[in-house]
């Protein structure tokens, strides 16, 4: 068994191993990093010699760890990256190139039905019955979509919300408040098997998962970077949250929304903490409009979504795919009995 990992800034590091007797034996690791002195390598691969076959992550790196003396060097890697590429050799952890991804652009549709198909398809996936998902979300109405965990009295002004034919609704994530118009925003899920961040905290799966995009936008003309834990911005501020769900099973539910064009002076009159928190960039004073997309690319949202759609097709395997009717109702399902109830919205009053 052989796999590679490319560490992120750092360098490529190889594992190649046998399993005997539900052990893992003849550990050789090599790679274009550098490690001193010369016997530190046997060291490193009698560290993962001898672990059973089923080895965690964790298991794997504390091994590492545990080995690694003062007197070594390791420069382009580390425990963690040897622990990863041990599981990929394994087949436990995979890389981008394992996996197929079925790339949906989907119809418009209302703020419950929305959050209730990123439920349905995360379902979908962890199931079996479909392979990872990009799919880009298209609004039928105005909508604010809090987190999983924020209440909703202290996020929404009610009456301000029926004034503007706001919906609101609640989704299966953690993190802040979303504010969407259609036409005026980007908003895509990626959901992908849990063997895809095999090993990851929660903040380096957000920015390996944000990678693509953040790729996608200098496409465009933007510089775009990760900023911990779930925000993308360019030097001209924030364009992006991303919030994620993991299921039961590891399958990883990591969605984003993108400012387009949108009316700030809506937004902060429906967002009760968003007068907080945007009350240090003089968006109330200096701006009706919040429009990295727009001002930044000079293009139109629609020419930008093919842009990006391009460069995930370029970048990995994919198939174009849709809603499938089993997802659509499965999603009408979860709208009767939770998302479009005050019970699950106002969960946390």
């Amino acid at each position: 068994m052989r796999a590679e990992y490319k560490v992120p800034g750092g360098k490529l590091v190889a594992v190649e191993l046998d399993i005997i007797d539900d052990k893992l034996a003849n550990v050789a690791i090599s790679g274009d990093f550098f490690l001193e002195p010369d016997s530190a390598l046997e060291v490193l691969n009698e560290a993962i010699n001898g672990l059973p076959q089923d080895a965690s992550f964790g298991t794997i790196r504390k091994a590492v760890d545990e080995a690694i003396t003062e007197d070594m060097t390791l420069l382009g890697f580390d425990a963690r990256s040897l622990a990863t590429a041990t599981r990929r050799a394994l087949g436990k952890a995979t890389t981008w190139d394992d996996h197929t991804f079925d790339v949906i652009h989907d119809i418009p549709a209302h703020p419950p039905l929305q959050v209730a198909l990123d439920q349905a398809q995360t379902e979908a996936v962890e199931a079996g019955e479909r392979g990872p998902v990009l799919r880009i979300w298209e609004w039928a109405s105005n909508a604010v979509i809090i987190g999983s965990f924020q209440s909703y009295r202290n996020e929404v002004d009610e009456e301000a919300a029926k004034r503007h034919d706001v919906t609101v609704v609640r989704r299966i994530s953690g993190g802040g408040a979303m504010f969407v118009e259609p036409g005026n925003t980007i908003t895509y899920s990626l959901i992908v098997p849990g063997s895809l961040v095999d090993g990851m905290s929660f903040e380096e799966s957000y920015k390996f998962l944000d990678q693509w995009v953040l790729d996608a936008l200098a496409d465009v003309g933007i510089n775009a970077v990760y900023k911990p834990l779930n925000d993308i911005a360019s030097e001209q501020g924030k364009i992006a949250g991303a919030a994620q769900k993991r299921l039961a099973g590891g399958t990883v539910l990591h969605h984003v929304t993108m400012s387009y064009d949108i009316d700030a002076d809506k937004m902060l009159d429906v967002l009760r903490i968003g007068r907080e928190k945007l009350s240090d960039k003089g968006i109330k004073s200096a701006k009706k409009r919040v429009d990295p997309l727009r001002s930044q690319t000079g293009m139109a949202r629609e020419d930008i979504i093919e842009v990006f759609l391009k460069h995930f097709r370029n970048r990995y395997k994919t198939v174009d795919s849709q809603v499938s009717d089993a997802e659509r109702a499965r999603a009408q399902e979860l709208v009767d009995a939770k998302f479009g109830t005050d019970e699950w919205l106002k969960r946390v009053p």
